[in-house]
């Protein structure tokens, strides 16, 4: 088996994680790690003693030897350093958002599609074991139609200068429910709130219409005094609820023992392994690399997701009135 050579561009608060699971995984070389803060190098060096720890992309992408890039910069220098990579023919693996802006997203997909390379984005959550589960029992029927799906990412603090709640935390639930309707919002609206810094929203109310009537609500904060990491689906037959925060028992299925509301409810727990999902996504990722193979999500996947927050914005923009989209 062909050992992949891989570069971790931005060893942050995240990027740390992928730097600490590539150099775990098998069949995979971590040869490099980039970023400009000599604190974060030190670190780096302490998880990955057998990579290159450098300041500046130039050199790393530069190695004819390097397969592939994962870029876990700040969303905003994600279009930057993916381009680099592209231009070096490097694979890579962008985290969540894939850009800021559409536009910017677009030109990457376009790019990585001229120049042959593998673009994939980071919606972490699609490896969970929990959603794969919940995934396999929507499709089943266990669930009935679906009616609709709430999600809910809040906590008190870390507060992200460089995006809004909506950019930083949405990517995750969006990605969940598309997966769970296979199919993309037709209508999107919003409600936000400045509250503690300038021009970014912390609080984020957001409504999703699908085609077929399913709706979809999630609430985002960071100044919400509980830390809450929940979707709850819900259909004609039963609901399912994924609790990320529970330490067991993290996916449950609920079914009602008669027709009128207000029963007696039956509680069943779906299996869900104990896999990181992060070494998941990296051992999808650099299987797809080595064989060629697509990886799922794609990066018009990423630009997609980047296009209905577009449309979030400019609803809480316009008092939240509903925007229409279309994704083919």
């Amino acid at each position: 088996m062909a050992v992949i050579r891989m570069a971790v561009a931005g060893a942050g608060d995240w990027g740390r994680n992928h730097v600490r699971a590539l150099a775990s995984l098998s069949g995979v070389s971590l040869d490099w790690v980039i970023d400009p803060s000599e604190a974060r190098r030190e670190d780096a060096k302490r998880l990955a003693p057998g990579a290159r720890v450098v300041a500046d992309a130039d050199e790393a992408f530069a190695d004819p030897k390097l397969d592939a890039v994962v870029i876990a910069s700040p969303g905003s220098t994600h279009g930057e350093v993916a381009r680099q990579a592209i231009r070096a023919k490097k694979h890579l693996l962008v985290e969540k958002p894939l850009a800021t802006t559409s536009a910017v997203a677009r030109d990457l997909v376009r790019r990585a599609d001229r120049a042959g390379v593998l673009l994939g984005v980071g919606h972490l959550l699609l490896f969970h074991p929990a959603v794969r589960s919940l995934k396999r029992a929507v499709d089943k029927g266990r669930l009935g139609p679906i009616r609709y799906i709430h999600c809910q990412r809040t906590n008190l603090g870390r507060i992200r200068h460089d995006e809004g709640a909506l950019l930083s935390l949405a990517p995750h639930d969006l990605s969940v429910m598309v997966h769970l309707l296979g199919a993309w919002p037709i209508g999107v609206s919003a409600r936000g709130a400045v509250v503690a810094q300038p021009e970014l929203e912390d609080v984020v109310f957001l409504v999703l219409r699908f085609p077929d009537g399913q709706l979809g609500h999630v609430h985002l904060s960071w100044l919400d005094p509980l830390k809450v990491r929940c979707v709850s689906v819900v259909g004609e037959r039963a609901m399912a609820v994924f609790d990320d925060m529970a330490p067991d028992d993290k996916l449950k299925l609920i079914r009602p023992r008669g027709p009128k509301p207000g029963a007696d409810r039956v509680i069943s727990r779906l299996p869900c392994s104990p896999r990181e999902p992060l070494k998941e996504e990296l051992r999808a990722f650099v299987k797809s690399v080595r064989t060629g193979a697509p990886f799922l999500p794609t990066g018009q996947d990423g630009a997609n997701v980047v296009r209905i927050l577009e449309a979030a914005e400019r609803s809480m923009a316009e008092a939240g009135r509903e925007i229409r989209v279309r994704i083919r």
